[in-house]
């Protein structure tokens, strides 16, 4: 399960960023390698608190089947646990959730199960986004469903788009189609094969236990929550660039979205998304400095999601060509 070094180092994503137009260098040397430090406690200290809201939200919307004003909530609370445990292995690919390389790759495979993306895959997938943001034909990202009017909005805070594409791109994925990926080299291919073979093999062994012992397990533990949390996760992640530039400006294309400390938490920091687009390198711990030192240089920031997904919807009432689904 080891990772190709030349993929996710930061500092090579923020010299190939150099080369896409990246603005000046900001800030200092020295200011940041100080940001730049990584330490295994902090990001165990981070995984172990997710990990606990996710452990008491989970016991608490199991034992409370029958009263649904603590099972709901809960249901909601654990379901985007299971969800955001995108964010941890998003911080794990950039190597910079723990100072030992071997830990990185372990905890990103593993959050990668738990919230339906394969770490290994997404590894040469977020190197593009980061080498290419919002660059039109280059930036995989903007191959995504686009929120051009309300229905379209609607379907893809619904997860849905996101439930059919995970699931035919594990499938292809781990049949060896890989021809459609660009930013998978071919020397990673067997790699990538490999790790989501794995991954779907996980999941096959736990519907197989559910069977055997005649216990809902998967789809209660598991399929129901995620299915829940997914739209809280997507209705964050749609903040971090529509609306914003379509070109390679690092200060004008991704934005920065200051919301509450409880969120802000499981999000292992990835509000502060234009400084992290601007230095990679900076591990998530350190993010909320560095947008004190950055943040007047942004275009996008803004005061919450709700706020974001608001003017997202309300700029379909402005655009003539969002009448049509």
């Amino acid at each position: 399960m080891m990772f190709n070094d030349a993929i996710i180092q930061p500092e090579l994503l923020e010299k190939e960023a150099d080369k896409q137009h990246k603005p000046r260098q900001i800030l200092a040397m020295q200011e940041l390698s100080v940001l730049n430090h990584r330490y295994n406690w902090k990001g165990l200290v981070q995984l172990a608190g997710h990990l606990t809201v996710m452990g008491c939200s989970g016991y608490v919307w199991v034992m409370n089947f029958g009263n649904w004003l603590l099972a709901m909530p809960a249901l909601a609370i654990y379901g985007f646990c299971l969800a955001s445990m995108f964010a941890p292995m998003h911080e794990c690919i950039h190597r910079t959730a723990f100072a030992n390389n071997r830990l990185n790759d372990i905890v990103a495979w593993c959050a990668g199960l738990l919230s339906f993306y394969n770490s290994t895959f997404y590894l040469y997938y977020h190197n593009w986004h980061h080498r290419y943001t919002r660059v039109p034909d280059k930036d995989p990202e903007l191959t995504d469903l686009e929120p051009s009017n309300l229905g379209k909005y609607l379907l893809i805070i619904s997860g849905l788009p996101w439930w059919l594409g995970k699931i035919g791109g594990h499938f292809r994925a781990a049949f060896g189609q890989l021809d459609d990926c660009p930013f998978v080299p071919q020397t990673a291919r067997a790699e990538v094969i490999r790790s989501t073979r794995w991954q779907l093999a996980v999941y096959a062994g736990a519907i197989a236990v559910s069977i055997i012992v005649g216990q809902p397990w998967f789809l209660v533990y598991w399929l129901l929550p995620l299915f829940i949390g997914q739209p809280i996760l997507r209705f964050i992640l749609l903040a971090e660039h529509t609306g914003c530039t379509l070109d390679a400006n690092l200060l004008t294309n991704t934005r920065t979205t200051l919301t509450f400390f409880p969120l802000q938490f499981l999000m292992w920091n990835m509000p502060f998304h234009a400084e992290h687009h601007l230095y990679p390198s900076i591990p998530f711990h350190a993010l909320p400095t560095a947008h004190q030192q950055l943040n007047s240089h942004f275009t996008h920031i803004e005061p919450g999601y709700i706020k974001v997904n608001w003017d997202i919807v309300g700029e379909f009432e402005r655009s003539p060509s969002s009448q049509n689904f």
